[in-house]
């Protein structure tokens, strides 16, 4: 079993056991009465919730990243503001803050990433043999 499900198990009881001393000892505290019945559907639904967050969360964990400085060199974009040398390209819907390679650029022309520097995506103007390719 791995470490991350050992803890998902004991956080689980651990809710559990909270459930139950607020139900058997707070609420009656201030007048409020839960069936035995009542308690075990709570829990029930709760160990539930419960697996399925653990489940979601595991996917989400284990599915690759879909965007990122190190998956972006090669991806294609179109310019939103002048980069005399740094402005900002759109790619794949996101804006990001580039700089140029060759100097000043204009606007709304394409473009193609080929490196990063820092959180900056370096990228040069796209080749018409590029642009018929279409932006992704």
């Amino acid at each position: 079993m791995s470490g991350r499900l050992i803890l998902a198990i004991i956080s689980t009881l651990l809710e559990e056991t909270a459930i139950v001393v607020i139900v058997f000892w707070g609420l009656p505290q201030v007048g409020i009465q839960i069936p035995l019945w009542g308690l075990i559907i709570l829990m029930v639904v709760w160990g539930a919730y419960s697996v399925f967050t653990y489940r979601l969360g595991s996917r989400a964990l284990m599915r690759k990243q879909l965007v990122g400085l190190p998956n972006m060199i090669g991806t294609k974009g179109e310019m939103v503001s002048p980069l005399t040398p740094e402005g900002l390209v759109r790619i794949k819907g996101e804006l990001w803050v580039a700089k140029s390679d060759s100097g000043e650029m204009k606007p709304g022309g394409k473009v193609i990433v080929v490196g990063q520097d820092r959180l900056k995506l370096v990228v040069r103007e796209s080749s018409t043999a590029d642009n018929s390719e279409g932006t992704e």
